[in-house]
């Protein structure tokens, strides 16, 4: 895909998911092309369950959401929805800076896999998943 093509559908993208859980959430994207998608959360107090680290939601989340995009970007004229993810929780995260990192592993006609890593400031793995997403019908440009 053209690079310009995919910075404009970038811009698009971020401005549009403002108004979505990617926005209550408060993923930031970093960086973005074809084959893999950095994606960053400031983490706070609403963002941690009881016992003072980040949500298992949040992780599954905002790698879900990196994952997705990263489908998205090898993708860019399809839709598709997650059919299937798997995560391990590896350490606790705290407050302050997360950052997922989402790669394409295999792609097939109507099937795309990926896999990402949740890590903290600290360069610590907090969480790693695999999702595939299903391609459910082609856009009309």
């Amino acid at each position: 895909m053209d690079l310009n093509k995919l910075d404009d559908r970038l811009l698009s993208l971020a401005e549009k998911a403002k108004q979505t859980f990617w926005g209550y959430l408060g993923c930031e994207l970093v960086s973005m092309d074809a084959h893999k998608v950095v994606v960053s959360l400031e983490v706070e107090e609403h963002h941690l369950n009881l016992i003072g680290i980040m949500h298992g939601g949040v992780h599954t989340s905002l790698l879900d959401s990196a994952m997705g995009l990263v489908a998205m970007a090898a993708r860019p004229n399809e839709d598709m929805v997650t059919s299937n993810l798997n995560i391990h929780f590896t350490a606790p995260a705290v407050k302050g800076k997360v950052t997922a990192i989402a790669e394409i592993v295999h792609m097939s006609g109507k099937m795309i896999t990926t896999q990402g890593t949740l890590i903290n400031e600290q360069g610590t793995l907090c969480s790693m998943a695999t999702a595939s997403f299903r391609v459910i019908e082609t856009k009309h440009k």
